[in-house]
């Protein structure tokens, strides 16, 4: 089996309500770049990644020069082509590598006719458990949705865990101050007395201001306290002086910085990312040094659509160790661009897929509406916010907004 084309088509898929985050917002929609990797089989693989349009498109397929002719199983080959030291100096490519080896994954699968966890090792569970990821909103165009304080925090959460099942609850903060933002969370903990609960600020507090949230909340049920602060050396400050453990989706991302981390500890739990790491591969293989080194793993989002949700799945299904329920944003897109539209959680969770490779199609009325409407919207400045003028994220954030 060879490769024979690469194509590449983005996206817009609506949000409920615009999200807001320590560094701007997600403006009403995520943008995705879908992959195809096209064989002299017959068969399409498909892969996900964020997008910006023509240029995420361009990338992808000027991968092309390396690909065409290549056989989607030797991804060891693949990444040393697309991921080797003068490519990481002069153009990351990690997230365009992650996009196509989810495709080849999903093209070993389907050439097999087995799940793509078949190909690491098996499942070791059938469903995974998720938490529901709540945001500071902004209202939608229609003026429904906002999410400004601990009412509405609240009551959307206990909307969520009726819907889904939710039994963990995460706070994006870094939005408003951190006193704010403690009555939120200790509003939340009030009315989920039973559940797991997190907090993540996005590393914009001062190492002051981590500690002093961090001991607020000491008594709570906690899961974990997320990138409270900016780098090893500060996480590793807050980490002496809290009695929580500490996550990180920042400043653990890569092998040498988990090795630092191995040698001079800074953090707990070290939140794997599909997209981040590099691929399904390169996250097993994180799993695995941190296995060996009782530091725990859990998983973050990147505001995937179904694609990449199901390599999370699949992910999920292998690793042996998995003790917190997985991040999405999922729950906050109205739609999916998959055959059957969005995945379905049942009691907080949803079913890892069964079918070959992946196990998810692209729907081609979707993918065309969709694209359509990335046209008709088109990109959005992920760390800006136009409606606090003049503002722009600072690390540590000592302006808060108002």
């Amino acid at each position: 089996m060879k490769i024979v084309d690469i194509r590449a088509t983005t996206v817009a898929i609506p949000l409920e309500a615009p999200l807001r985050h320590a560094n701007g917002g997600h403006w009403g929609r995520f943008v995705r770049t879908i992959v195809e990797v096209v064989t002299d089989e017959g068969l399409v693989g498909v892969g996900e990644l964020r997008g910006s349009g023509a240029e995420t498109e361009r990338s992808l397929v000027g991968l092309k020069k390396y690909l065409v002719g290549h056989d989607p199983f030797n991804l060891e080959a693949m990444r040393f082509m697309l991921l080797n030291p003068t490519a990481a100096l002069y153009g990351n490519r990690t997230a365009l590598h992650s996009a196509i080896e989810f495709a080849c994954i999903d093209l070993m699968g389907k050439y097999l006719n087995v799940p793509a966890s078949q190909l690491f090792g098996g499942r070791l569970r059938e469903n995974i458990a998720f938490g529901s990821y709540l945001f500071f909103r902004y209202p939608a165009e229609d003026g429904s949705g906002e999410i400004s304080g601990p009412e509405q925090l609240v009551a959307h959460a206990r909307e969520l865990k009726e819907a889904h099942g939710f039994t963990s609850h995460k706070l994006k903060g870094g939005v408003y101050p951190p006193q704010y933002e403690l009555d939120c969370y200790l509003a939340l903990a009030a009315a989920f007395p039973d559940d797991g609960l997190r907090y993540d600020p996005n590393a914009v507090l001062s190492v002051p201001d981590a500690i002093r949230f961090g001991k607020a909340i000491e008594h709570l049920r906690n899961d974990y306290f997320e990138d409270p602060t900016w780098g090893l050396e500060g996480m590793r400050q807050v980490r002496e002086r809290v009695a929580i453990s500490l996550a990180t989706n920042t400043v653990v991302v890569n092998f040498e910085q988990l090795a630092s981390n191995v040698l001079r500890r800074a953090v707990d739990i070290i939140l794997l990312d599909t997209t981040f790491w590099g691929g399904i591969r390169s996250c097993l293989k994180a799993a695995g040094v941190c296995e060996t080194f009782q530091i725990q793993v859990a998983m973050h989002s990147s505001g995937e659509c179904g694609i990449q949700l199901a390599t999370m799945l699949h992910l999920a299904a292998v690793i042996p160790a998995l003790p917190f329920a997985i991040d999405s944003h999922y729950h906050h897109l109205k739609d999916d661009v998959i055959v059957g539209g969005k995945m379905r959680y049942t009691d907080g969770k949803l079913p890892v897929p069964t079918g070959p490779g992946l196990g998810v199609e692209l729907d081609p009325e979707r993918m065309a509406q969709y694209a359509a409407y990335y046209r008709e919207t088109g990109n959005y400045v992920y760390d800006r916010d136009d409606r606090r003028r003049g503002w722009y994220p600072l690390i540590p954030n000592e302006r808060w907004a108002s």
